[in-house]
């Protein structure tokens, strides 16, 4: 999502993901928890630094016949059926400034941001022991949270994921995707107004189009029925990217790494509907 451009955004798409789901079929309807969080993360795909940080967040998940909360932001789930979903979701990340990106010193700073908007999830199989083999493609509103939601564009993420999660206590993750996004969106994180420009940075006006491909990884382990531990990591290239000639773009290939605890806290007896 376009967000995952903001430091924490690797937080919130990956670790919950790994952190929060449990193995078992049958899930609470509700728990309440926190996550710790450390994570050194590209602070824009194409961005010379690495921005580190770590945190402390609070965690609810709901798991609601149409109201879902939970693994990186929340959603309101229109259709379900064994081999397709539709929901309307929510989510968001912290922006990561300009101070630690030397590029950009003296631009409008990237501001946190909310994004809204539909998004279909297919199943595509079931594996056997666990696993299975899902597509999502989400289309979002992305608005800047720090300009009073000024709409920065629309991004559209689709993504192939691969997920293991067996009794034994650990969970596996695999996924490949991509981050388009258009025009307005691509100006926000790697054109160059007139007045910003100088001798490092010359004007330039984006263009719509590809942003970066992509490949994720987790893994996290159950220790208890309450405390889960788990690492993850992305790579991010952006060589066939719409804007890979920005003067903003400094390093076509980045990563982001992070590992963290999660902890559950109180939980409900009774189950989700699915």
């Amino acid at each position: 999502m376009a967000a995952q451009f903001a430091i924490t955004s690797v937080v919130l798409s990956l670790a919950s993901s790994a952190a929060l789901a449990q193995p078992s079929p049958a899930q609470p309807l509700w728990e309440i928890g926190a996550l710790g969080i450390a994570v050194s993360q590209q602070a824009y795909p194409g961005a010379y630094e690495q921005v580190s940080r770590a945190l402390l967040v609070p965690t609810v998940v709901y798991r609601g016949k149409y109201l879902r909360a939970g693994e990186g932001g929340a959603s309101i789930r229109a259709i379900k059926t064994p081999v397709f979903e539709f929901d309307i979701g929510f989510a968001g990340a912290f922006g990561s400034g300009n101070r630690d990106i030397a590029i950009r010193r003296g631009m409008s700073r990237l501001g946190s941001m909310v994004e809204f908007g539909p998004r279909l999830k297919w199943n595509l199989a079931a594996l056997g022991d666990g696993a299975r083999l899902r597509a999502e493609f989400p289309v979002r509103g992305v608005f800047d949270l720090s300009n009073s939601f000024d709409a920065k564009g629309i991004a559209f993420e689709p993504e192939l994921q691969y997920d293991v999660r067996n009794a034994t206590g650990w969970s596996y993750s695999a996924s490949v995707g991509a981050l388009a996004g258009t025009r307005r969106l691509n100006q926000t994180f790697y054109g160059v107004a007139p007045i910003h420009a100088n001798a490092l940075r010359p004007a330039y006006a984006a263009s719509g189009g590809l942003i970066a491909l992509r490949l994720g990884a987790g893994i996290s382990r159950a220790l208890s029925p309450d405390w889960r531990l788990f690492l993850f990591g992305r790579i991010d290239d952006v060589h066939l990217g719409a804007n890979q000639d920005s003067p903003l773009v400094q390093r076509k290939t980045g990563g982001s790494l992070g590992f963290g605890l999660a902890y559950t806290l109180t939980r409900s007896a009774t189950t989700a509907h699915d």
